[in-house]
């Protein structure tokens, strides 16, 4: 399948959205030049700020392959993801992103939360470092 047919199927997930009154976005997943998974907005309909079209496809694909590193997959979704997918995608380690357009201007992101870091005293810097010592460790004694 070429970018254009595989954007075609995104864009028909993207009208399942449509028509149940959310946001028309859809996405795709691609392994070896295969669909391994689809989906479309469901954040109204099931009541989940998770429920971008890019979250439930990555799902979709982490279940189907029985893995969360989707690393030689390839994700087509109709919108630029937002910075929340975004980041979600990159933690798959997805190789790369086709997207048909980039955010509305007036469909901006905005944020309220604020994050401080606390100084207290507390161990948890030594328990997080030996947790990634022990687990470097252990796959350099599986090889």
């Amino acid at each position: 399948m070429n970018n254009e047919e595989l954007m075609n199927i995104a864009i028909n997930e993207s009208n399942k959205a449509l028509k149940i009154n959310e946001v028309p976005i859809g996405c795709v997943i691609i392994q070896n030049g295969k669909i391994i998974a689809k989906g479309y907005n469901k954040r109204e309909k099931n009541n989940d700020l998770l429920g971008h079209a890019e979250i439930i496809t990555i799902k979709k694909a982490c279940k189907k392959l029985k893995t969360w590193k989707l690393d030689d997959c390839t994700l087509y979704v109709t919108l630029k993801p937002c910075s929340m997918c975004e980041a979600i995608i990159k933690q798959a380690r997805i190789k790369k992103v086709y997207y048909l357009l980039d955010k509305l201007d007036f469909k901006k992101e905005f944020y309220k939360t604020q994050f401080e870091k606390l100084d207290i005293p507390n161990n948890y810097q030594k328990t997080i470092s030996n947790f990634f010592e022990n687990k470097r460790k252990n796959k350099k004694n599986m090889i």
